[in-house]
């Protein structure tokens, strides 16, 4: 019996998770201190075009309040952004990338983009292209149809 269509992408997601190293939780990101959810939320802040505040950094990595409360308060402590109340509204924490988490982005994308592009070379044209097509069809397909909360 042929396995479904929906068993092999969660045999190949599986498969893609492990072997890019993803599966290491809150380990550090080629070599640097900081995890993977972090290096997204520096990202995240260094694209944003100003200050953003906790709620809107958590809808944009699509994780939990308090689990971004405790990431901000790391990155805080190592220095690589700036967490500051909201004039307009004392409860709002404004968050804003420092000159080290732009440092750090930066590098981060470098060595994220040195590993793209190794991978991608290792690709045929078609496989590239393929790919490409089919994980947009994948995002688009989770955006109509999100995991379930929890």
């Amino acid at each position: 019996m042929d396995p479904t269509p929906a068993h092999q992408l969660h045999r190949s997601l599986m498969d893609l998770v492990r072997v890019a190293g993803l599966l290491q939780g809150d380990q550090q990101v080629l070599s640097h201190p900081v995890s993977l959810s972090q290096a997204f939320a520096l990202d995240e802040l260094g694209t944003a075009g100003g200050p953003l505040s906790q709620r809107e950094l958590a809808e944009r990595l699509g994780l939990e309040k308090s689990t971004v409360s405790r990431m901000v308060a790391d990155l805080e402590r190592k220095g690589l952004l700036h967490r500051e109340r909201d004039p307009a509204n004392r409860r709002v924490h404004r968050l804003r990338i420092t000159e080290r988490g732009r440092q750090l982005r930066a590098h981060l994308a470098e060595l994220f983009q040195q590993r793209y592009d190794r991978w991608s070379a290792a690709m045929a044209p078609d496989e590239r292209e393929a790919l490409l097509y089919g994980l947009s069809g994948l995002v688009r397909a989770i955006r109509r149809n999100p995991p379930p909360p929890g």
